[in-house]
């Protein structure tokens, strides 16, 4: 069904060919259609994510790069960071569908790039090919949605968006633990069929999105600013090497000041670029002179730190800490995909009943506070039922938080800076999401390696625990794990599977201080974002038309 027809262009230019900030109207049935596209679209780059999620310790252990692994998440979030806002502009120009089948093109030869991957490192850098497409099509299925509704039902249809992304939190973890226990599949690792399996799911994608997503578009004039997104990426991209390096390097060692002294240039820089650019600017600087949009993209900030950050870090804990297998992990996050999936779709028919957000805003984000502070009280033998109490409170914080705060950001933004304002959204969210994993395994990792250390010569000093670790079975698995230093090496943690329960307690007590000092940091960052919600925002009703 074509939603370009006359009646549609009717509504889409104004007298003279201006475009008025009412959106086309479309029917219920029409949108639903363009719905239909988008949904796939998402769904292509959400299960990525989360089959990624599910699998990538065994990846990392068979690449023998377990501590490196966060360039394999956050390689992705910088490369989609740096390129939401870009689509935004593109979109305006050339019209949403063809950016659209570019952003999953890029994202399928990124997905055939990570499938052939022979290194942690090679498998970073195509994880960033993909994040380049992958960039797209979230802010683009939100501009679209944007385009065609009123503020007040947005949050009746960005609720199915949201619940695609939560639905793939169902299917994602479980296909990913699926390919990560078969050793081969058709001649490859059986881990590289979670990249591969995206091309058809992209072939499929794109003839869906041909068939259905025809929105009116009217060009807007842009020029686009490749110089703010030079500097955006001179000052991001230093700060999260040493993100992620700081630990090894010192935090303020001679390369982490260097790092830090480039990065900073590179924002200073980008700040007068786009004050220079105006209009044409990769963020306009206007925009956060809209009091709605500043907190809004404030909140995505630092939400995002702690969504990320706890969905990287609670598959390390089920699996290094529980001892469950990936597949297991994955079904042991279903409270989360539940509670994610109802909280959207109530929340957004509520929002388009009622007009009002906030209440939903503050109850989400202190849900998501909720869930941190349960999560730091995990222990070794924590039992399944204690956390999934927190899976719970987290599903429900992020379906009650993330469609509200992309709400408020567009409630008060004329159509026509509606791509750059929700590519902007988007871009400080993912920005979150690269300080929250990045930042989040940092720390999971600084902490555990002298936290298992001290454990184990503390445990050493016990001749019933010393017999226990040089019998043949154990001494076999410890073999490279124990450093003539007294340090560990945590780059492969499959030792875990064959060592016995009681040798490998000492590694389990430390992995899980660890957790409890990643998700203490993941609670004070919520409170943060609760306070904001709940005295910054205004308790305004969102229009009809």
């Amino acid at each position: 069904m074509s939603t370009s027809g006359a009646g549609a262009r009717d509504t889409a230019e104004g007298p003279g060919g201006e475009e008025p900030d009412a959106p086309p109207r479309l029917t219920h049935r029409q949108i639903v259609t363009v719905l239909s596209g988008l949904m796939l679209g998402m769904f292509l780059a959400a299960l990525d994510q989360m089959v990624v999620s599910s699998a990538l310790r065994t990846i990392a252990d068979d690449l023998q790069g377990l501590t490196a692994q966060a360039w394999v998440t956050t390689a992705y979030l910088v490369a989609g960071t740096i390129a939401t806002p870009l689509y935004g502009k593109l979109s305006d120009i050339y019209g949403r569908r063809p950016v659209y089948l570019w952003a999953i093109a890029l994202f399928t030869a990124g997905s055939l790039l990570c499938g052939l991957a022979g290194s942690i490192h090679q498998l970073a850098a195509f994880r960033a090919v993909q994040g380049l497409g992958g960039g797209g099509l979230m802010s683009l299925a939100m501009t679209i949605i944007a385009d065609i509704t009123s503020p007040r039902e947005r949050g009746r249809y960005q609720g199915y968006i949201t619940a695609v992304f939560a639905g793939s939190s169902v299917v994602g973890p479980l296909l990913g633990g699926a390919f990560a226990q078969r050793a081969t599949l058709f001649g490859l690792d059986g881990w590289r069929w979670i990249f591969l399996v995206n091309v058809p799911l992209a072939a499929l994608a794109v003839i869906v999105i041909l068939r259905v997503l025809r929105v009116p578009h009217q060009p807007v004039k842009h020029r686009l600013d490749y110089g703010g997104a030079t500097a955006l990426a001179i000052g991001i991209v230093p700060l999260l090497v040493v993100a992620e390096q700081g630990r090894g390097w010192g935090w303020s060692s001679p390369r982490a000041l260097i790092l830090y002294a480039v990065g900073l240039a590179g924002l200073i820089a980008f700040v007068l670029v786009e004050r220079r650019m105006g209009d044409a600017a990769l963020l306009p600087l206007r925009l956060l002179g809209v009091k709605a949009f500043r907190l809004g993209v404030v909140l995505h900030f630092v939400v995002g730190i702690g969504m990320f950050g706890a969905m990287t870090v609670i598959p390390l804990y089920l699996q290094l800490a529980q001892g469950m297998s990936p597949i297991a992990a994955g079904l042991a996050t279903l409270p989360t995909v539940v509670a994610n999936v109802t909280v959207t779709l109530v929340v957004g028919r509520l929002i388009s009943r009622t007009g009002r957000f906030k209440v939903h805003l503050v109850a989400g984000v202190g849900s998501l506070a909720a869930a941190m502070a349960v999560f730091a009280t995990l222990r070794v033998d924590s039992p399944l039922w204690y956390v999934s109490v927190g899976m719970l409170f987290l599903g429900a914080g992020l379906g009650a938080a993330m469609q509200t705060i992309t709400i408020l950001a567009q409630s008060e933004i004329p159509r026509r800076d509606m791509g750059a304002a929700t590519a902007s959204v988007n871009f400080f969210r993912s920005n979150g999401g690269t300080v929250g994993a990045a930042a989040f395994l940092s720390i999971f990792f600084s902490v555990a390696g002298p936290g298992i250390a001290e454990r184990l010569a503390t445990a050493l000093r016990e001749p019933s625990f010393r017999r226990l670790a040089e019998e043949p079975a154990n001494a076999a698995a410890l073999e490279g794990v124990l450093r003539s230093n007294g340090s560990v090496n945590l780059e492969d943690s499959a030792f875990l599977r064959t060592l016995d329960s009681r040798v490998a307690m000492p590694f389990m007590e430390g992995y899980v201080s660890a957790l409890q000092a990643v998700f203490v940091t993941g609670a004070v960052v919520s409170l943060i974002a609760l306070v904001i919600a709940a005295w910054r925002v205004p308790d305004t009703e969102l229009s009809a038309d």
